[in-house]
């Protein structure tokens, strides 16, 4: 296999994304939405779970709230998109459910961050609801965390 088949292959894809995450963590935002961007480019409509996966780590790379918005709509309309013969092999149905919660959550922080109070409390309620998707790790131990974190500063409707 040449280098541009593994860097487009399934795995090779992956291998990306992790790269472009571990730059944003790094601090350098501009290279991971660039990096993320060629391989939204890169992927069909098709390719839903990349896609899925690739748009809710561009949504975190957005200066705008805006931008960060459409991204984690993006994200969830690939998500919503995969049918469940399509994520039925392996590990990609585990992830893409427990997507969800935070899915939600990311728009739920979009929403408020914008300033639409009664959207994000629309979408921290679907995130709450899909809780227990999430394994008993750290993962979803964060996920949960956020939850609470948002749903404190939202304060009652």
């Amino acid at each position: 296999m040449t280098e541009s088949q593994q860097e487009t292959s399934p795995d090779g894809i992956l291998v990306r994304i992790g790269q472009a995450i571990m730059l944003h963590r790094a601090g350098d935002r501009e290279e991971a939405r660039n990096r993320l961007a060629l391989l939204w480019s890169e992927t069909g409509e098709g390719d839903l779970f990349h896609r899925c996966t690739i748009a809710h780590y561009m949504a975190d790379t957005q200066d705008d709230p805006g931008a960060e918005l459409e991204w984690d709509r993006r994200a969830l309309a690939a998500a919503d998109a995969l049918t469940e013969e399509e994520v039925e092999w392996g590990e990609h149905s585990l992830a893409v459910r427990s997507l969800y919660p935070s899915l939600y959550l990311n728009l739920a922080a979009d929403h408020a961050k914008l300033g639409d109070s009664d959207a994000a409390r629309r979408e921290l309620r679907r995130a709450q609801g899909a809780l227990g998707s999430l394994a008993d790790d750290e993962y979803g131990a964060g996920i949960r965390a956020a939850v609470g974190r948002l749903e404190s500063r939202l304060g009652p409707a």
